[in-house]
């Protein structure tokens, strides 16, 4: 970028750009970093330095920057068809695209409903649940289960199924019949994070709170393959049959939220087939386009369909201008030939071992109470004693996360995410393009900054 560009830049982000969940203040004072462009998995900032994407945008970017087949998939359709609605129509790309994914999804799940993006997905899918039970005679049937400090969104529906309570204060009362179980993570479970197996309570929490709230009174319970909140938890084993058993138990419908998980992140086209579990729906978004272009949407098992397919005038009542948009759905199909020309899901395979690897490297740091994920979609849980488990305190985490490791790992050149939602994580979700040389990058990139952080940390 040309300095005359990049002053401008700077000035009009710092005068008029709102960044989501970004603090202001901190723009007026410091300016934002501008990134330019990408590449593969790195991208290159306004200055021309080169960082490591380890966050693949935000969990998007699953087939690398600068895939040129798919801007000239945009070119193409846009020349063609730029925009049609699919409110009583269809255009050839959101057909295609539909037909697409219910080939690759698991089990019966053949109708998709497109949004625009993950949290429109999650609420389509809450929405969807009831009106199906209102169809098939439960209309009693209206409340949702998710999990503790889960994250599905931050609309007014999607956030009352958030289970983060600094997001979701604010704005409360939130909506009701949105309930709360435990989570699965081991590390900190007050059950059975000192046994050597887990002992399926956080699975059991399910039914208890079915049969507290009243079984016939449950539209569906939503959760994530490997929760993103609370650092890549993922689930131990036999957590997904058990519920999937309780879900076929009380009749209710099992969503797979999986706008990060699905399309490789975890090595498997969708993560409920990592984990072998079926769901009544899929909600996608991110990785379903790469993020070259916005995107989102439920896929339905037949079942849910069903009601909506009898003769009369029954509608689901809900949809958007952009949902299904014909130049996304053409970047999408372009999105999915990447991803199976190039076996991106079995190049996540392939390096899950050397992954499995940087981050039990990184665990032998005394900064470093656990590693956890799988897939490309790993964490590292930041401790101030790793003997204990003893987390930081609200304002060591603060200091810990904002003032050193931040940006320490941006200016050894890694992008990746710092979250202290629940506890203090560092997060990476690299593009499916990384190999052995950008993992070792992470490994040595993550050693250095977190023994210095430690370093910083004893001498405060």
């Amino acid at each position: 970028m040309d300095p005359s560009d990049f002053e401008e830049i700077e000035h009009l982000a710092q005068r008029h750009l709102w960044g989501h969940f970004t603090r202001l203040a901190g723009v007026q004072r410091d300016g934002l970093p501008i990134i330019d462009r990408g590449q593969g998995a790195y991208v290159y900032d306004a200055q021309g330095r080169k960082y490591l994407d380890g966050l693949s945008g935000l969990f998007t970017v699953n087939i690398g920057h600068g895939r040129t087949e798919l801007a000239e998939a945009a070119r193409a359709q846009t020349e063609k068809l730029a925009y049609f609605p699919i409110w009583n129509y269809a255009t050839e790309p959101a057909a295609r695209l539909a037909g697409r994914l219910a080939d690759l999804a698991p089990g019966d799940l053949n109708r998709v409903f497109f949004t625009t993006s993950g949290g429109e997905a999650v609420e389509a899918a809450w929405k969807l649940a009831i009106q199906y039970f209102a169809a098939v005679g439960q209309p009693q049937r209206r409340k949702v289960i998710s999990r503790d400090y889960s994250y599905h969104g931050t609309s007014m529906g999607a956030l009352s199924i958030t289970g983060i309570q600094a997001l979701r204060e604010p704005f409360e009362p939130l909506l009701p019949n949105a309930l709360k179980i435990r989570n699965t993570n081991h590390y900190r479970c007050d059950t059975c994070s000192q046994l050597e197996s887990c002992t399926l309570d956080c699975a059991d929490d399910l039914e208890r709170r079915i049969i507290a709230e009243g079984p016939d009174t449950i539209a569906m319970v939503i959760m994530e393959p490997v929760q993103n909140t609370g650092g890549a938890l993922v689930p131990p084993d036999g957590y997904w049959k058990r519920v999937r058993e309780t879900c076929d138990k009380y009749g209710i419908l099992l969503v797979s939220d999986e706008v990060i998980c699905a399309f490789g992140r975890l090595g498997h086209m969708f993560g409920s087939d990592r984990f072998g579990y079926q769901p009544d729906m899929i909600t996608f978004a991110k990785g379903v386009t790469s993020g070259y272009s916005p995107l989102g949407g439920v896929l339905v098992s037949d079942r849910v369909a069903a009601p909506f397919l009898e003769e009369g005038n029954r509608v689901f009542l809900h949809g958007h201008t952009f949902g299904g948009h014909p130049v996304s759905c053409a970047v999408a199909l372009a999105n999915i030939d990447v991803i199976e020309r190039e076996d991106l899901c079995g190049n996540v395979l392939r390096h899950e071992a050397l992954f499995d690897d940087v981050m039990a490297s990184l665990g032998t740091l005394p900064i470093v109470g656990d590693v956890r994920g799988c897939g490309y979609f790993r964490v590292a849980e930041l401790v101030r004693n790793s003997e204990t488990g003893e987390t930081f305190t609200d304002e060591e985490s603060e200091w810990l996360l904002r003032t050193v490791v931040s940006p320490m790992i941006y200016d050894a050149g890694l992008i990746c995410r710092a979250d202290d939602r629940a506890d203090p994580v560092i997060v990476l979700s690299p593009t499916l393009v990384c190999g052995e040389q950008e993992l070792e990058f992470i490994r040595s990139t993550l050693t250095t900054v977190f023994t210095e952080a430690w370093r910083q940390y004893q001498n405060r």
